[in-house]
């Protein structure tokens, strides 16, 4: 049976991006072997979209407040790509990763099974 899911981000940087993981969004991590990181991640969901492009993924991080949320990674030194947008099922933004590639922040609209686990 399924016990969790593991998620890789490929980084051109892959040092600095496993600090940003540690330093600032503050992941719980275990060393692997010889500095080798993986990270904790909050209770996680998965959605099925329909989409013309076949094997796409997207991995997105959920809150309860963008704003604040954006604010406070900001201060301790995260970029984002642009604006908070609405997107009716909620507000969305990117982080700007190091080595290159962003990672989805948003707040849900909608019901979601992590919130009922939380409850």
């Amino acid at each position: 049976m399924i016990t969790g899911a593991h998620a890789i981000v490929f980084s051109e940087d892959a040092d600095a991006l496993r600090a940003f993981f540690r330093d600032v969004l503050e992941f719980p991590s275990v060393d692997a072997g010889g500095g080798w990181l993986i990270f904790a991640l909050p209770p996680a969901e998965l959605a099925a979209h329909p989409g013309d492009e076949g094997g796409r993924h997207e991995l997105y991080l959920m809150c309860d407040d963008v704003e604040a949320t954006v604010g406070e990674l900001e201060r301790k030194g995260a970029e984002f790509t642009g604006p908070i947008e609405d997107e009716g099922f909620g507000l969305v933004t990117s982080i700007r990763l190091p080595g290159g590639g962003q990672l989805g922040l948003y707040e849900p609209r909608h019901p979601t099974p992590a919130q009922d686990a939380r409850r």
